[in-house]
Order: C-alpha cells, then structure tokens, then sequence
C-alpha cells in the first residue's frame, strides 16, 4: 500500500488518450461494479481508492496493488464528470487469435464503428451469446476507451477484441460465410441462417463501408413493419446488431432448448 503522488496522478491522466494508452499497455477501469467486474481478468498496476472504499470494499488481494487518494485527487484523475471512489490501472494484455474457434463459430465484425457505447453494447451482445472474438478495423473506437470499458459491464474480461485490416481477415477465412445488413438485402427473418463465420456491422451514419460490402455473401433486411406516416430511418448499431445475432443464433439455440 502507498500514498498517492504526482507521478501516478499524471500516468493516469495520460491514459486519456489512445496513443498513451498504446505506449504503455495500460488502461483504466473505474468504479466499484467495473472494478470487481475485470478484478480477476487483468493484471492490475494500480488499484487506486479512497481510504473509505477501501475499508468498506477492499480485501487482501488488493492490498499490494493499493494507492489511497483522497476526494479531491480522485477527481483529478476521473474521466468521468461525477469521479468514483476506486479505480484500477490494468495492463493490456495480449489477444491471440485461435484460427479454430473463428473458423467453427460466429464472430463479429465492425468497420469503422466510432461510438464507445455502441462498442460496448455489442461486446455485452457478443458476451451474452458466447461469442468469444470481434474483429475490428484500426479506425474503430479503441476498447480501452474508458467509455467502452464502463458500457461492457465487464464482458470486456471475456470478449476478445482484435484490430486489423479486415480484407486481410477475411482472405484468412475465404471458405466462411460473410454476413451484413443492408436496406436492399433480403428479409433476415426468411432466411436459413447458421451461427457461422462473420457479421458485420458498420460505422453509425455511413453504414458499411464499399470495400466490406463487397466481401459480403450475405446481404440481409432487418425489414420495417408497415405503418402510417414517416417512420425511421435506419436502427441504431447497437439494436441491429442484437436483431441480427440473435437471428443467426435463434435456430441453434432453439434446437438446444428441451
């Protein structure tokens, strides 16, 4: 246990910033839910607290990691506009890609995907249905966004995320279907579908990108239901995305059900 000082108040304010956080291979998780969420998934630098917090939440394994601050030095450090009591300093670890578990499975994809929360809300999507890998282009929000990590609720210890070229992923895969959706596609809800190979979803206002949309082999309509007057105009990412999961995954847990 240690006191908090200047150095360790400016590596956290440092890790605001992707580049940073890259630099270092370190990220923030903050608040008591959070916290307790990735304890046991990440190596911790740093469990930073309020003496309160620690007293009234804390426990033998945190104590080598401990940093007590007061108020006023938390929300210092806070990237949020209402600071918590305790936040953790992880290191990044590293994500290998197993080529079995892609190939036999359902993984995601998301090109050019801008909002944290949007992330965050597909990577708890991707934990609810057992979905272990979701590949991203470099131009993505990074998951160690500390709004990504917040909206995970801690599905971020067991949903790996992978940043790379994605005509490069798919050229590794040739054989596996490819999945989007798209205002001309055809009606997901009559399709046969298989919990297999990749499903795209793409940037919040541009959709999927031309060069992804080529790649596609199967274009798919979450279509409207008919009503009176305008209606929208498109669903938010994160909503398509959780229709189109579970539409690819509706049968196979059907199957499973007794």
């Amino acid at each position: 246990m240690q006191d908090i000082n200047n150095g360790i108040i400016k590596l956290v304010r440092s890790l605001a910033m992707k580049k940073n956080r890259d630099d270092e291979r370190l990220f923030v998780a903050e608040g008591t839910k959070c916290v307790r969420d990735t304890w046991d998934a990440f190596r911790c630098r740093y469990l930073i607290a309020t003496r309160a917090w620690y007293e009234q939440c804390g426990n033998a394994s945190h104590y080598d990691k401990l940093v007590l601050a007061p108020k006023g030095q938390m929300a210092r450090m806070s990237q949020f506009s209402t600071p918590s009591d305790v936040m953790a300093i992880y290191e990044i670890p590293e994500r290998t890609v197993a080529p079995d578990e892609v190939r036999h499975g359902l993984n995601i994809v998301l090109d050019n995907i801008q909002d944290p929360g949007n992330l965050g809300t597909i990577i708890r999507l991707a934990d609810w249905y057992g979905i272990g890998n979701i590949f991203a282009n470099p131009t993505s929000v990074d998951v160690y966004n500390h709004k990504v990590v917040q909206a995970t609720m801690g599905a971020i210890s067991r949903v790996k995320v992978h940043y790379q070229d994605l005509e490069d992923l798919f050229d590794d895969y040739a054989d596996l279907p490819i999945y989007g959706t798209f205002l001309d596609g055809d009606n997901i809800y009559a399709q046969t579908l298989e919990p297999r190979g990749f499903v795209v979803f793409g940037n919040e206002g541009k959709g999927i990108g031309a060069k992804v949309a080529a790649r596609v082999t199967h274009r798919l309509l979450i279509p409207a239901a008919p009503h009176q007057g305008q209606g929208s105009e498109s669903l938010n990412v994160g909503v398509a995305a959780a229709i189109t999961v579970s539409e690819l995954m509706r049968h196979t847990l059907g199957a499973s059900q007794p």
